[in-house]
């Protein structure tokens, strides 16, 4: 039961980036908003692994978490780069 409500609050809080996202055209916002959506889902996953008292998903959500965002902020890098010249 607490579960379902902790889940549902998490999604609930995942649209907003979501929202934002569609919502703006500018790409430095929607990188933004990707990002805070990739750390959210990764958090959710996060839950789910402790309360299921399950570390393989936990392992997961970790890689998730740490790499995940490593690869937007390159993107951002060469994007800022491409603007300079």
């Amino acid at each position: 039961m607490i579960l379902n409500l902790v889940l549902m609050a998490m999604i609930l809080v995942l649209l907003i980036p979501i929202y934002e996202a569609w919502q703006d055209d500018d790409i430095w916002q929607k990188m933004l908003a990707f990002a805070s959506i990739a750390t959210k889902t990764s958090i959710m996953i996060l839950v789910v692994a402790v309360l299921r008292d399950d570390w393989m998903i936990g392992v997961v959500g970790v890689i998730i978490l740490s790499v995940g965002n490593a690869g937007l902020m390159l993107l951002a890098h060469v994007l800022k780069r491409m603007n300079q010249v």
